[in-house]
């Protein structure tokens, strides 16, 4: 990402993923899924809403699945 004062609304995938926390292959696993949503294809450009992507992450937030010791889980 570059260092404009405002969040762009359409990420690529590598943005996108970085905006949720999460690495490219997690990210790609999940989308595809169902559990984030697909992109928009603008033109030649594929993209990830960010409000879409903000949706999606409140709705991964699962009570069942509290993790006890965050440092004991790894991300690709």
């Amino acid at each position: 990402m570059d260092s404009r004062s405002w969040p762009p609304r359409g990420l690529r995938a590598p943005d996108a993923a970085l905006y949720i926390g999460i690495g490219k292959s997690k990210f790609f696993e999940l989308v595809d899924a169902g559990r984030l949503p697909k992109p928009v294809r603008i033109d030649g450009c594929v993209v990830w809403d960010r409000f879409a992507l903000d949706a999606a992450f409140d709705a991964l937030n699962d009570k069942s699945a509290n993790v006890e010791n965050p440092w004991d889980t790894i991300c690709a």
